[in-house]
């Protein structure tokens, strides 16, 4: 018997008067990771393309690969390092010395595999944990499982530490399914981005976890600050005496979460997303402008107590999570602005909060995540101050 076959076979026991009718969205949700959903519109007007829900969360999770595969990398050659001077022990060490893969730092394979057994469990159990909200609320509301989820579990897991504890992983996607985005009525209703907003939740309510200079490198005894700790404390000049390079920093060769380290991975992304169109340029070339031109002014005014008012916008667009919140958050078009006009704006504004926030605030040496969310939250009342200046203009010109 056929695939094809099984889900005709099985479909009338989970349509309506079926025995299992209530878990239609199940049914669904499972037939859909084979085949396209049969569903399309019963009545005009009647709109056809080629890009559908399934395909446009594709396309997003296919860009973030090669962030996923330098991201595993940097995190096994981090710790491989970090191995040679403090040593260490676990399930992780055990399996690369029982297939004779090694902990050489010099290995990129001996770097990819460790780094992939760290960022495996927190993918699991983010599928696990928030996957079972997704279908919980689906059942109860009688609609089908988005594909959403789908995008949202690889950003969530790609913005987490390296050895962050589990149990925190599946309470941060949780608070970021259930109140980010299911509270709201589901995928394109939330006004929140889900994956940044369970990251948030973790960040204020375990802050021991998700910040410091000694969660970055998961060995004992290690510690590590960030590139924007250092430049926070000392200034960005001070970060080649810790052998940090503005090359390092856009290949990918630092401290930091998982998929955030590479500038490079994720422009690669993001070319990728604009050249299919799933993303918005009007959003990345307003957070590029306003990043830039903030940072300018910041770096003309200058200061004696602040040696983050010098950090030019080029060392800002490397370290951090600039570069992977512009591909991959700034973009996401259902938290977003709808407008055109409105698009260089909420982009403009991220860009000038992130800045803001890494200068001005010394408490949040990294500001993009509460600069996207910042946008997520004013994106609507930016369309609507946009949508009521056309009503106005439109009116005076027919006056």
């Amino acid at each position: 018997m056929g695939i094809r076959a099984f889900f005709d076979q099985l479909e009338p026991q989970f349509t309506k008067g079926g025995k299992w009718e209530r878990y239609f969205p199940v049914y669904e949700m499972v037939e859909s990771i084979f085949y396209t959903p049969k569903t399309v519109t019963t009545v005009a007007p009647h709109a056809r393309s080629h890009i559908d829900m399934k395909r446009i969360m594709t396309y997003v999770v296919i860009a973030t690969i090669p962030a996923i595969l330098v991201g595993m990398h940097n995190v096994g050659w981090q710790t491989n390092t970090a191995i040679g001077t403090y040593g260490a022990e676990g399930w992780r060490v055990a399996i690369l010395n029982a297939f004779g893969i090694g902990l050489n730092p010099d290995n990129a394979f001996a770097n990819i595999v460790h780094g992939f057994l760290y960022f495996l469990p927190i993918y699991i159990t983010t599928l696990v944990a928030g996957g079972i909200c997704e279908v919980l609320f689906a059942v109860v509301r009688k609609h089908e499982v988005n594909e959403g989820f789908l995008v949202s579990s690889m950003l969530y897991t790609l913005i987490m530490p390296p050895d962050v504890p589990l149990w925190q992983v599946a309470l941060g996607i949780i608070f970021g399914v259930v109140i980010g985005k299911e509270v709201f009525g589901g995928t394109g209703k939330n006004f929140l981005n889900p994956a940044l907003t369970g990251r948030a939740f973790l960040y204020f309510a375990y802050p021991a976890y998700m910040s410091g200079d000694s969660i970055w490198t998961p060995v004992d005894g290690f510690s590590g600050a960030t590139a924007l700790a250092v430049s926070a404390s000392e200034g960005y000049e001070a970060l080649p005496e810790y052998g940090v390079t503005w090359m390092d920093a856009f290949v990918g060769l630092v401290q930091g979460c998982i998929g955030e380290t590479s500038a490079l991975a994720c422009f690669i992304g993001l070319a990728f997303l604009l050249i299919t169109k799933i993303a918005n340029y009007r959003m990345v070339a307003g957070c590029l402008l306003g990043m830039i031109g903030f940072s300018t002014m910041l770096n003309l005014i200058g200061s004696d107590t602040n040696p983050m008012f010098a950090m030019p916008w080029h060392w800002h667009l490397v370290i951090g999570g600039y570069a992977f919140g512009l591909a991959f958050m700034v973009t996401e078009p259902v938290s977003a602005s709808h407008t055109n006009l409105g698009r260089w704006i909420y982009g403009g504004l991220i860009g000038v909060m992130v800045v803001l926030i890494r200068v001005i605030n010394p408490a949040f040496p990294e500001g993009m995540m509460l600069a996207i969310l910042f946008g997520n939250v004013f994106a609507p009342l930016i369309d609507h101050f946009v949508v009521q200046a056309n009503i106005q203009r439109r009116a005076r010109r027919y006056a």
